[in-house]
């Protein structure tokens, strides 16, 4: 498992939900969306055409797109076990998680108590990590096709292209939104600071999750103890 419980007297009654790496990526990509997000719309609209000058919004751009690429590609080298997880996880949905879609007005409301028990992600969380993945490939897809092909494309193909981009920008900057709300109302920000959570929201949120991990704690333990009594 990605995340355990732990007994460090330091973090006593808390969760280490992500781990270092985790962490990093995230930040990369999320600074990554915003400089691709703001030269954007130095590029797209009129009103801002003057901060375009000189290709510095048009270098930050290609920069930005360069790592929003490459840090995913990354994570999946360094960190295959956690890559793997996390998209195995987005796109796996069982009885609890229909459960949970059928009351999610609750969840947006703040009551997490009232929601069916779920695992590490809830259906909402698999739900928007399953589109970011989508969306994201079609963003980079489209802005690759900008880049290195647009004589190919034609004045029709690069147009249309251009609409796909930045719809999907649009989508991804809704998803960014939903996510800066959601991690407010349920005082989230902690995970992606310091790794750690506290071990009451885990298992109000996270209830079928902690269970596993104490599962595997138990068994690990089980084994380690057979191990000594055989030395």
């Amino acid at each position: 498992m990605a995340t355990t419980v732990t007994t460090d007297h330091e973090h006593d009654h808390e969760i280490l939900r992500y781990r270092t790496k985790q962490r990093i990526v995230h930040a990369m990509l999320a600074t990554s969306f915003v400089a691709l997000l703001a030269t954007g719309l130095v590029l797209l609209w009129g009103p801002l055409g003057g901060l375009a000058a000189g290709g510095t919004s048009r270098l930050i751009h290609r920069i930005g797109a360069v790592v929003f690429l490459a840090v995913p590609v990354a994570y999946l080298v360094l960190d295959r076990e956690g890559a793997k997880e996390l998209v195995y996880d987005s796109f796996r949905y069982d009885k609890d998680d229909v459960a949970w879609f059928r009351t999610m007005y609750r969840y947006f409301l703040g009551h997490a108590a009232e929601m069916p028990p779920q695992g590490r992600l809830n259906a909402g969380q698999k739900l928007h990590h399953a589109a970011v993945i989508v969306v994201s490939a079609t963003v980079v897809i489209s802005g690759l096709l900008m880049w290195f092909f647009k004589p190919a494309l034609g004045a029709t193909g690069l147009a249309w292209t251009a609409v796909v981009h930045d719809l999907s920008m649009l989508a991804l900057t809704l998803f960014l939104l939903g996510h800066l709300y959601f991690t407010y109302v349920y005082k989230a920000i902690s995970g992606m600071t310091t790794g750690w959570v506290e071990e009451t929201d885990a298992r109000l949120e996270h209830p079928k999750w902690v269970e596993e991990m104490e599962a595997d704690a138990a068994a690990a333990a089980a084994v380690s103890g057979a191990e000594g009594e055989a030395e």
